[in-house]
């Protein structure tokens, strides 16, 4: 099979580590893995190995993990 592209929207919190691994692989596999994400966000960092696009949203970390 082709490798193919991935666009992933990812929600913040476990669900994220879990996919993190399989996007990984997908990449390492020839697939073209592009994730967009807040750039306000517990869990969801840049990563060498995928690209990341991140978006900005109106409220800070603080403020985010004030309301966790």
């Amino acid at each position: 099979a082709a490798a193919g592209k991935l666009l992933v929207v990812p929600v913040d919190g476990s669900h994220w580590l879990s996919m993190r691994e399989v996007l990984d692989m997908l990449q390492q596999k020839g697939h073209e893995v592009v994730v967009v994400a807040p750039d306000v966000s517990l869990h969801i960092k840049p990563s060498k190995n995928l690209m990341m696009k991140m978006y900005s949203v109106p409220y800070t970390h603080e403020e985010m993990e004030k309301e966790f």
